[in-house]
């Protein structure tokens, strides 16, 4: 995976903007930086003292292109280890990418997606969750994300992975050990020790499992469907949620067909609401297809919001969704009387009768009850507390499998302890937890998975 070539990207977005940076890194860097720039003290910059900027201009040949500043920046001190030029020139699209192209030109390549940050790791800078923290930086959209993402890349969950692995390590070696000079080592009661350390690992890994709810929460965000028979108030209220028109509403039953798909932030957390179609009894195809697809998405829900229309009775319809709801659903709940402003026939008492979950009065056109309900969504997701905590969070399903996976050899072992088996039979499931674990930071990972990871950052970083 190791590779020696001089890349280059631009590192900032595309578009007009006040600055634009062309990034380069590898053993060549400046010999390509000094084909293309010209500094007022006219020094080569392979002669200039690390992490030091430079005035100058941009040549292509005698021509000149843009007015710029160079930041110089020596290995092994650097963000991917190697020698690395940052060109910061202005940054209108056409002469950032007049500067890349003269970069590449003189004997550059251009990066792939992510192989900055690879190199970073290949070159032992971070290791592989870090590295993930850095697209997770990149694309955290709230406070709650950021915050999770910095503690991931300044290396919280590494150093309690590394913990782990350096205690089963010891384990495993100190069982070889024993096997093989058992007049000096012995391993009598062994196991009595073994089950201690195998019960506080199964604590951690378990400490780290529980985290991928909340980790989900403030990176994906929270499924919310929002349920209802026709003419509810389901559109009304996504276009309060959202401050804008963006549903139709009308007083034609059956308006909504399809879901509509929309995202806001609350309290950071955010969000994902899907207005689906109307469900109830009919023999229109195309609304029939709307409606089974609201079924379908009300099964797969994080939250489900069931808007109830409160001016008139429950009917057939609202009994379909009721025992949809009870009967095929995981999620969270919340049940809203819309139209509190009119006259009231279905109450709260009529809906706990049903069901068991939070009801809440509103008006979507009248704009009332809504704080009551954003309140409920916090303490419903966040247990009332908003405030982070310095825990770390696992964010994302690889590293969750390694965790599974290492938790049932821990299992394993814990088991064979039990049943009294034979210690180097115990080292087999123990060295499985050990991979497993690895696999979190890239210490036993394989190269297809390395390149797949890093095909999803961003050019230039």
């Amino acid at each position: 995976m190791e590779s020696r070539e001089t890349i280059a990207a631009i590192a900032t977005g595309m578009g007009n903007a006040g600055i634009g940076i062309v990034r380069i890194s590898g053993e060549n860097a400046f010999a390509v930086a000094d084909a293309v720039f010209r500094g007022k003290n006219k020094k080569k910059l392979s002669e200039t003292k690390s992490h030091t900027a430079h005035y100058g201009h941009i040549y292509d040949g005698d021509e000149l292109v843009d007015e710029a500043l160079v930041l110089v920046m020596k290995a092994p001190h650097t963000y991917t280890r190697e020698n690395v030029i940052e060109i910061d020139c202005h940054g209108g699209s056409y002469v950032t990418r007049r500067v890349l192209e003269l970069v590449i030109k003189n004997g550059a390549r251009a990066a792939e997606p992510g192989e900055f940050t690879k190199r970073a790791f290949l070159n032992g800078r971070i290791d592989l969750a870090q590295a993930e923290a850095v697209i997770d930086i990149i694309n955290a959209r709230n406070g709650y994300a950021l915050k999770n993402s910095v503690n991931m890349l300044s290396g919280k969950l590494s150093t309690a992975i590394k913990s782990l692995r350096d205690e089963m390590i010891y384990n495993i070696a100190y069982i070889e050990a024993a096997l093989d000079d058992p007049e000096h080592i012995s391993l009598d009661n062994f196991g009595d020790k073994l089950t201690g350390y195998v019960d506080k690992w199964i604590n951690s890994v378990d400490k780290l499992l529980i985290s991928v709810d909340n980790g989900k929460l403030f990176t994906e965000g929270v499924r919310t469907v929002i349920l209802g028979k026709p003419n509810a108030g389901k559109s009304s209220l996504l276009n309060t949620l959202l401050g804008e028109e963006r549903a139709i509403v009308t007083d034609i039953a059956g308006t909504t067909r399809d879901t509509l798909e929309e995202q806001i932030n609350l309290h950071g957390i955010i969000l994902k609401l899907i207005d689906t179609a109307g469900i109830r009894q009919t023999e229109d195809i195309v609304e029939k297809l709307g409606v089974d697809k609201s079924r379908k998405f009300a099964k797969e829900a994080d939250l489900i919001i069931y808007v109830v229309d409160s001016s008139t009775n429950l009917d057939d319809n609202d009994m379909d969704i009721i025992s949809m709801i009870n009967e095929g659903t995981s999620g969270n709940v919340i049940v809203l009387l819309n139209k509190s402003d009119l006259e009231t026939r279905t109450t709260a008492e009529d809906i706990r009768r049903f069901i068991d979950c939070p009801v809440i009065s509103i008006s979507a056109r009248e704009q009332l009850g809504l704080d009551e309900l954003e309140k409920k969504i916090v303490d419903m997701f966040m247990g009332g507390n908003i405030s982070y905590n310095d825990e770390v969070m696992i964010t994302r399903v690889r590293q969750k499998d390694a965790l599974n996976q290492a938790k049932e050899s821990l299992l394993l072992v814990k088991d064979g302890i039990n049943l009294q088996m034979p210690e180097d039979l115990l080292t087999i499931d123990l060295m499985n937890a050990y991979e497993e674990l690895g696999k979190i930071t890239g210490e036993a990972v394989e190269e297809d998975l390395v390149n797949e990871i890093f095909s999803k950052f961003c050019m230039g970083k």
